[in-house]
């Protein structure tokens, strides 16, 4: 039900799915592969979910350079492709311009808003699962410094750290906080060589615990969890298994939910442009517990990370946000 299409045949592939009597869905991934272990991957799983439940295939393009943006995007607009879905904050130059000359067809987009009659802009509050996650690492650290490493410094990252940080000291107030970004350009989010340097770094500097919210970087810095003997926080998908008993917990973000909700409601009729918002509250982000660290957690500590959510949902608990307030409050 899945068509994987290169660069070759992207036009040709086009042309074929456009005859059919069902328009078939399009996704569209970010830099980094779709198999990423990340937030590509994910949103790969929510498109195949909808395949499957409803038989209707979907067609997909991985990017290997910055320069297909806009060309993928228009080829799936000429040969019928609706809606379709694009991965990353760095689609909005070349959606904002495409979805303009195709004012028919329904796009979709995840992490940025594109302000457009004929655009659905998914957003997640990162912030809410960065700081759950911070919290967990702020009840576990043994040093009393906790690290983070993200991809670019953006201020979608930004609003990871941030958050995270802020987790960490509600947990513990004297907490130390370490950071580093992975690079300037997008080749940050697949640098699993660049991750693992970064995160063995913070380790030797007393950090314990590093969250890593770094696409397929991600992968590095478990494995120098792993190797130095500590502890790591994964991203996007559960990733509890890459490392087991080296991965503290996944701080997840349902992209999968957000796909599979936007190709659901246009095949049912339903769908609307606009901003579609998921947190806490709706399961759009969260923490994982499952077989590989349930170990590393005991009922006390995952009762105080439950009380957390339970508070930042029910609002008694405030969480700050980079990206609203344009900078990290103390």
């Amino acid at each position: 039900m899945i068509r994987r299409l290169t660069q070759a045949a992207l036009l040709t592939a086009m042309m074929a799915a456009a005859g059919g009597a069902t328009a078939a869905p399009g996704l569209l991934y970010d830099l980094g592969g779709k198999y990423d272990r990340s937030f590509n991957e994910n949103a790969f799983l929510g498109a195949e979910r909808f395949a499957k439940e409803t038989g209707i295939q979907f067609m997909e393009f991985e990017l290997t350079n910055d320069a297909q943006r806009e060309q993928a995007l228009r080829t799936f607009a000429q040969q019928g492709v609706d809606p379709i879905a694009v991965v990353g904050f760095a689609w909005a130059p070349a959606l904002d311009k495409v979805a303009k000359e195709f004012p028919n067809v329904r796009f979709a987009i995840v992490d940025t808003t594109v302000d457009l009659p004929n655009v659905q802009s998914i957003e997640y509050k990162y912030n809410e699962g960065s700081f759950v996650v911070g919290a967990l690492a702020g009840l576990k650290t043994q040093t009393g410094t906790v690290g983070f490493v993200g991809g670019m410094d953006v201020p979608i990252i930004r609003e990871f750290s941030c958050a995270y940080h802020h987790g960490a000291k509600h947990a513990k107030a004297d907490v130390k906080f370490i950071e580093n970004m992975t690079g300037t350009t997008p080749a940050a989010w697949n640098d699993p060589t660049r991750g693992r340097e970064l995160a063995l770094g913070q380790y030797e500097r007393g950090a314990d615990v590093i969250f890593a919210a770094a696409g397929g970087t991600t992968v590095g810095i478990l494995q120098a969890a792993a190797d130095a003997g500590k502890l790591a926080i994964g991203v996007g998908l559960n990733q509890n298994g890459l490392q087991p008993g080296h991965v503290l917990t996944s701080a997840t973000a349902e992209i999968g939910l957000g796909i599979y909700l936007t190709f659901k409601e246009a095949q049912d009729g339903t769908w609307k442009p606009g901003k579609r918002l998921l947190g806490l509250k709706e399961k759009g982000v969260g923490w994982s517990i499952d077989d590989n660290n349930r170990p590393l957690l005991t009922d006390e500590i995952i009762a105080k990370v439950d009380a957390v959510v339970a508070g930042i949902v029910d609002g008694t608990i405030p969480v700050p946000s980079y990206i609203a307030s344009g900078s990290c409050p103390d």
